[in-house]
């Protein structure tokens, strides 16, 4: 005898699905069944199953127009579901339903399958309808939720988070209306702080359509893990949204406006936490209170939330400043699988070990979660048993490795051929398992680097001290100024811009063409035959410097200067406008030529040691210098290899993009066969990491990795200061404020103009030949930026935190670098 299939279920009652039935009941309702389940406060309903979209879908012959509608706006489907006729079976299971509910009021809203998850909440995508009345009226609205699966904004959104449309299906969860006398929502960690033992409650008479599509300014709440308030503030409750007799709900204004009880609050708090256990992560749960008793009408997983804040030890608060900067945004997985963690990361974790003898992970500093960078935690390096050793390790090295001659060393000519030799590579050329190989080939050649640097900075750091100590004796305190000047690789790359700048300047048809966007200037300058000799002078000055980093030396993730030809013709852009400032080294020779005239040392006849001092300390910043620009000449190889791995990926189907690969870690990457022959499997375990990674790193895109307050407690501005900071080079001046976020828009500075940036690295240096001073949202006094600065004699703050959010463009201020204060004028 045989059966005939089950009929798929096409209304449940709520208390038939759980979590674990998204495909069927959505996520609204898969989670508001949860909470049924669990004994939670939830409105008698039912779920119309993704069961009954799908019935509606064939037997109204839709299935042409939804495959077609990820490509339009959807309006045409819209239109196709208002109108839909929906077939008996389903049309009296869903009037049944509505009878076992009262046939009265009842809430219709939308649960898609892609909806309510972590990492995609689709808050607001598709539709709800309140204090519907009547069986007509309940169908309409369903056929409403229906369309709403294909909104414009819900494309768009599911287009942003890479969600595939022909796997998308929608129910709809209808329930009894609870008239609410308050209703809001309210969070179980503190969505801007990141505070677990925080809960957030926002209110307002009424239904809470009004708080949750931002119609009025709620009451808001901040609560301890006991329920108590620790922050109350009062809101305008613009409007209040009740339901009306018959069906729907009207907006009214001045209505007497009374606050919820601190009992409810409390209730709601501990309702949180129950929820917030259950699911085993923080939620952002929508709420009703009416006739005395609470009512949880959503409940979805907080997304975009900060991680818990930090508590900072006094070490964390030296090198935190220091770092962050180097983190301008967050990092990929490659960055920190592959260069962070095998190259530049390695280089400092060594270094660290081998000299003094500390431990510092890369996995502490940059934890993560669900494979993507969560937090940025400022080092706290831990010593090892080899601290007791370092004298023995390191006098030898000071006696034997003097930075002067370091480029003579053999390891040095190693490194320096090798790297010419992966510059060289036609990465396109490789064949799979020889590119796969490369990134470890670009990593041992690093090392080498590394090496001389363990090698070399011990005596660096005895020469440095050595002057600082003699500038003690000699009642100076201006270390930096004996220094300027020091011949580097960098100092190098600036006079060619210089050179580069010069030639612009000569030529008149070439000085026009500078006043266009660096995109389009790039192009010009690309296209034009009549460019050839400064396109040849701007091709060799790639070549030579194109591994320096436009963003951080940190990301492999980010455009060298020989991926962003923009980037350094915006540089030539600030260059061009008048002759540079004093030299450094000018002024380097006047501040020696006043230390060897102090009475000591002429008393005591020591210039000469004096001067070889000077030279030895020079030396040691300049292979400082040196040694980290040759580190870096490996990167672009690196870049290109990866890419190229994810070129290859893409043109056999795997990923959408080349450069989807940096979702990817490095040993995924080196763990894979030939694209061309990838098994099935294989493929698609690489691109469910993708999406996976894709999704929560958009989710965090807000989310900065730590909290400015945290890292530059004083960094609100206090008195007259709009902002301030870390005082970092020293002296006052004042100038219009000119905003620079990133390296594509160097060209707007003009000389005179106080620099506000969030960042800086080397390629940010010819802006400080052009700045009056420079403030800066991150960054402490050993910072990129606040050694620049004193090089070249401006004033520096600092650690501001918010300047580039708080300071504008032409806005007059004065910069004082030693009180790290910024003022309007």
């Amino acid at each position: 005898m045989t059966h005939a299939p089950a009929r798929p279920a096409t209304v449940l009652p709520l208390t038939a699905v759980g979590r674990d039935d998204l495909a069927a009941a959505g996520g609204k309702g898969a989670n508001l069944g949860e909470l049924v389940r669990a004994g939670f406060p939830v409105p008698d309903g039912v779920v119309i199953t993704t069961d009954a979209y799908a019935a509606v879908v064939e037997h109204a012959g839709l299935a042409a127009a939804v495959a077609a509608a990820a490509e339009d706006d959807g309006a045409a489907l819209r239109a196709a579901f208002a109108a839909a006729e929906i077939p008996d079976d389903l049309r009296g299971a869903i009037l049944g339903a509505y009878a076992l509910l009262g046939n009265g009021p009842v809430a219709v809203r939308s649960s898609a399958t892609a909806e309510d998850l972590p990492g995609a909440a689709f808050a607001g995508q598709q539709d709800t309808y309140l204090n519907i009345v009547g069986a007509d009226a309940l169908l309409d609205a369903v056929r409403r939720c229906w369309g709403s699966l294909w909104t414009e904004r819900a494309i768009a959104y599911r287009a942003r988070r890479d969600v595939d449309p022909a796997g998308v299906r929608i129910a709809v969860v209808v329930q009894r209306m609870v008239p609410a006398a308050f209703a809001g929502v309210l969070f179980t960690a503190n969505p801007v702080s990141g505070d677990r033992t925080e809960v957030v409650v926002d209110a307002s008479s009424g239904l809470g359509e009004a708080v949750v599509s931002g119609l009025v300014t709620p009451d808001h709440y901040v609560l301890d893990a006991d329920g108590r308030v620790r922050e109350r503030r009062r809101g305008l409750r613009e409007i209040v949204v009740r339901g009306v007799a018959g069906g729907g709900v009207e907006h009214r204004r001045g209505e007497a406006l009374t606050e919820l009880p601190d009992a409810v609050l409390a209730e709601l708090a501990a309702l949180g936490r129950r929820v917030a256990a259950h699911f085993g992560r923080p939620q952002d749960i929508e709420w009703a209170w009416a006739d005395g008793r609470v009512w949880l009408v959503q409940a979805r997983p907080m997304t975009a939330l900060p991680p818990p804040p930090l508590r900072l030890s006094r070490i964390q608060r030296i090198t935190g400043p220091q770092i962050v900067e180097y983190l301008p945004v967050r990092p990929y997985p490659m960055d920190t699988s592959g260069w962070i963690a095998r190259g530049i990361g390695r280089m400092v974790q060594r270094m660290l070990a081998e000299i003094p003898g500390l431990h510092v992970d890369f996995a502490d500093v940059l934890p993560e979660s669900d494979g993507v960078v969560d937090r940025y935690v400022p080092p706290r390096p831990r010593p090892t048993w080899k601290v007791l050793t370092a004298p023995a390790r390191n006098l030898p090295r000071i006696r034997r490795y003097h930075p002067a001659g370091w480029t003579r060393d053999p390891r040095f000519v190693r490194f320096d051929r090798e790297a010419r030799e992966l510059a060289a590579l036609d990465v396109r050329g490789l064949g799979w398992a020889e590119l796969r190989r490369l990134p470890q080939r670009t990593f041992d050649v690093v090392d080498v680097v590394t090496d001389l640097r363990v090698d070399y900075l011990p005596r660096v750091a005895v020469d440095l001290l050595r002057l600082r100590v003699l500038q003690a004796l000699l009642g100076r305190r201006d270390v930096s100024g004996l220094t300027l000047g020091t011949h580097t690789r960098t100092e190098d790359a600036n006079r060619e811009l210089l050179g580069l700048a010069e030639r612009v300047r000569a030529d008149g048809a070439l000085r026009a063409v500078f006043g266009l966007e660096p995109d389009a200037l790039a192009e010009r300058i690309e296209q034009d035959p009549a460019f050839a000799d400064f396109r040849a002078a701007l091709s060799a000055f790639r070549a030579e410097y194109g591994h320096r980093e436009t963003a951080s030396p940190l990301l492999m993730s980010a455009p060298t200067w020989g991926d962003a030809p923009a980037t350094v013709l915006g540089m030539v852009k600030v260059l061009l406008e008048d002759a540079p400032p004093a030299q450094a080294a000018d002024r380097a020779e006047q501040a020696e030529r006043q230390l060897l005239a102090h009475p000591l040392v002429r008393l005591t006849r020591s210039e000469r040691r004096v001067r070889r001092l000077l030279a030895d300390a020079r030396a040691g910043i300049a292979f400082r210098e040196d040694s980290h620009f040759h580190g870096t000449r490996t990167l672009p190889v690196l870049r290109r290899a990866v890419l190229e791995a994810g070129r290859r990926l893409a043109e056999a189907g795997v990923l959408r993009e080349a450069d989807d690969v940096l979702h990817l870690r490095l040993e995924e990457l080196e763990s894979l066969g030939d694209p061309a022959t990838l098994p099935p499997a294989d493929a698609e375990r690489i691109r469910a990491a993708v999406r996976a990674r894709s999704a929560r790193r958009a989710e965090l895109a807000g989310v900065p990795l730590i909290a400015p307050s945290v890292l530059f407690p004083g960094g609100a501005a206090g008195g007259d200061a709009l902002v301030t900071g870390t005082g970092a080079s020293g002296g006052r001046a004042t100038g219009p404020v000119r905003v620079i976020r990133e390296a594509a828009e160097f060209g707007r500075l003009r000389s005179g103009e106080v620099l506000v940036c969030p960042y800086t690295n080397p390629s940010w240096t010819p802006l400080f030949q052009r700045a009056a001073a420079v403030v800066v949202d991150t960054g402490g006094i050993g910072s990129h930026a606040a050694i620049v600065a004193r090089e070249y004699g401006i004033p520096a703050v600092m650690g501001s935190a918010t300047g580039t959010s708080v300071l504008t463009d032409g806005q007059v201020v004065t910069v004082d670098g030693d009180t790290g204060r910024v003022t309007g004028d």
